[in-house]
Order: structure tokens, then sequence, then C-alpha cells
């Protein structure tokens, strides 16, 4: 198993930025995918950003050019930087994990909450 925590979220004013972390601990490995994925109420969760083990990132389409997602594998940790905020971008933010190979994301974290003021 892969136990995966968030932290980092918060209020910030629209415009402004933000970094989110997410630590892995148990079965971790370094070959495993990273993902941030976010809900907003009423909505469905949607894929933020997502990096593979060798380092390629993919992100939505409304996030382009905005977040940036990394990860330091000597610290089984993944990151978001979140610049220039939207309001819209207010969501709960989850860090996700997946195997080599493996199409779903079956290893999640409990979300942290980012709201955007505007």
């Amino acid at each position: 198993q892969v136990q995966l925590l968030e932290s980092g979220g918060g209020l910030v004013q629209a415009g402004g930025s933000l970094r989110l972390s997410c630590a892995a601990s148990g079965r971790t490995s370094s070959s495993y995918a990273m993902g941030w994925f976010r809900q907003a109420p009423g909505e469905q969760r949607e894929l933020v950003a997502a990096i593979t083990s060798d380092g390629n990132t993919n992100y939505g389409d409304s996030v382009k050019g905005r977040f940036t997602i990394s990860r330091d594998n000597a610290k089984n940790t993944v990151y978001l930087q979140m610049n220039s905020l939207k309001p819209e971008d207010t969501a709960v933010y989850y860090c996700a994990a997946r195997s080599y190979g493996v199409a779903t994301w079956p290893y999640w974290g409990q979300g942290t909450q980012v709201y955007v003021s505007s």
C-alpha cells in the first residue's frame, strides 16, 4: 500500500500563489507516476497535472502555463506550484499515485482545500 499526505492548501487572493506538497510513504517507488487532481463542489474530479517517474509532465488545459508539477524522488514527495491563481481554481486538491503500466490511479490522499478569493 501507498499512503499519500497532501499539505499546503489554504486561502489566497486571485493572482497569488500556493505550493502544494504530497508526501508518499509505504510501498513507495520512484517508478510510480504521480498526479494532482481537483474537485470543485458539484463538479467531477479532474486531472490538474501528472508526472512520470522520469519527469515527463502533462497538464490540464485550464492550468497550463500557470501550474508546475515536480517531484523529489529522494524525499518521496511531489509538488504542485500554482501561480496566477483564479477563483475558478477553488477546489479540493488530491494527490494520486499509480505504478508503471497501470491505467488507473489506485492510491489517493485525503485532499487539501484551496480557496481563491476574488
